[in-house]
């Protein structure tokens, strides 16, 4: 039997880039002084063991373990203190990305994220009151049995509560609009020499207690 996306049809997917101090140090990039904020389409959004499709003219699709999130109470404007009361929950997130769509197609970074299968979400939502201690999740990530991601949330530039409060000052935030927070190091752009999802690679992945998730990759 097959597993769909545990939450179905968001009206707006948001990620953030950049957000983990030990990526940010992958990259040789500067640690940013604000949230980087990109938009993944809700078309791309599929379940948790479905297949990841290559896109056509692809030559370096990438994997991406992340904390997602989904709103459960509008949010605008709203202050860090008050920003965990607008979160339902938590669940897995592969922000599969194209890179050079992503960055070599001009400026923004949607057109690499949002092709269809590039938004694995699930198996299950867990709620705030159940995973407390979110902000220090293990995490990981595998191809064809190879480590290649181990991070944790405790690493997070602008942690939940941040990115909800300032998300929720340029949008209005509403029930069942999900989130992906950033990703530890490990990503095949930042190896030496780059490796990238090519078709017939297993990806698994997961992050303490919200299940796993395995896909086959497809030409």
């Amino acid at each position: 039997f097959r597993i769909g996306p545990c939450i179905s049809k968001p009206q707006k997917f948001i990620g953030v880039g950049l957000n983990y101090s030990d990526h940010a140090a992958e990259t040789g990039m500067a640690t940013p002084k604000e949230p980087i904020i990109f938009m993944k389409a809700t078309s791309c959004l599929s379940g948790p063991n479905d297949d990841v499709k290559i896109p056509k003219k692809s030559k370096k699709t990438d994997w991406e373990v992340e904390l997602g999130f989904v709103i459960g109470k509008r949010a605008k404007y709203v202050s860090e203190k008050d920003a965990l009361d607008h979160v339902l929950g938590f669940f897995l997130v592969n922000d599969v990305s194209e890179r050079n769509f992503q960055k070599n197609k001009g400026l923004t970074w949607d057109k690499g994220k949002g092709f269809d299968t590039f938004g694995p979400i699930g198996p299950y939502i867990v709620t705030t009151d159940e995973l407390p201690d979110f902000q220090n999740l293990n995490m990981f990530l595998e191809v064809d049995g190879k480590r290649m991601q181990t991070g944790n949330t405790n690493q997070m530039i602008f942690n939940i509560s941040q990115l909800v409060s300032y998300m929720s000052s340029l949008m209005t935030l509403y029930p069942g609009d999900i989130c992906c927070t950033g990703t530890p190091p490990g990503v095949g752009e930042n190896m030496k020499p780059p490796k990238f999802l090519l078709g017939g690679e297993k990806v698994k992945l997961g992050v303490d207690k919200l299940g796993e998730q395995n896909h086959k990759v497809i030409t």
